[in-house]
């Protein structure tokens, strides 16, 4: 006996291509063209160095931009974002493109490590974003932002100390997680005291959302 094929989500829209993403996120030609370039951007310096995975490029309306177009609405009023642990700029790069004809939006794009940060600068300088890039340690910095964000950065308790310093500002967070959130949840918590529930992620079915409203001092 043949198993039946699995059902569509309706809560979780398909997004597979230019189109169907813009249907999704009322983006226009502007960020599509925007995003189109982003994604040149990434094929090109992915042959230099390990952005993304290469197979992730040929799924990247729905793995890439999507998957961090979809916090936007979890924070409609928020101007300023920090992405933190950026690497290739997602999602920071994608929410500066969404956002680039906003006034007043604007993303910190934190990273660590030097090459990367020449990737992140190129692109930023070559879309005009509106965004600054952060050749620094999350931890080392403290700037007062609506939103802070990271995904595919650390474990969640870790993740949390990166994070200190903007949640203490009166930043929210809002962390795109796999699908081991419940035992990182756990872990976090032998450490640190938060506030934090879980919303689906609407990319991917294993994916989570972490919002944490509150972070008091570590244990």
């Amino acid at each position: 006996m043949s198993a039946a094929a699995p059902q569509p989500d309706p809560a979780r829209p398909e997004v597979t291509d230019a189109a169907s993403f813009a249907a999704v996120t009322g983006a226009d030609a502007r960020a599509l063209s925007d995003l189109e370039q982003y994604r040149s951007y990434l094929v090109d310096w992915n042959q230099r160095m390990n952005l993304v995975g290469p197979a992730t490029l040929d799924v990247f309306w729905s793995r890439h931009a999507w998957d961090s177009a979809q916090i936007l609405p979890l924070a409609p009023e928020a101007l300023t974002w920090a992405d933190l642990g950026t690497g290739a700029g997602l999602p920071g790069i994608v929410l500066a493109i969404l956002g680039k004809h906003r006034p007043g939006f604007h993303v910190h794009l934190v990273e660590s490590m030097a090459k990367r940060c020449r990737f992140l600068t190129e692109v930023v300088e070559g879309l005009a974003l509106p965004a600054t890039v952060h050749n620094s340690r999350a931890e080392d910095l403290s700037l007062a932002v609506d939103i802070v964000t990271a995904r595919a950065c650390a474990p969640l308790s870790r993740l949390l100390g990166y994070g200190r310093p903007y949640l203490q500002r009166g930043a929210v967070a809002l962390f795109l997680k796999g699908q081991d959130v419940a035992a990182e949840l756990d872990d976090a918590a032998k450490s640190w005291d938060f506030e934090a529930d879980v919303l689906p992620s609407l990319s991917d079915v294993r994916g989570q959302i972490v919002r944490v409203r509150r972070l008091g001092r570590g244990r």
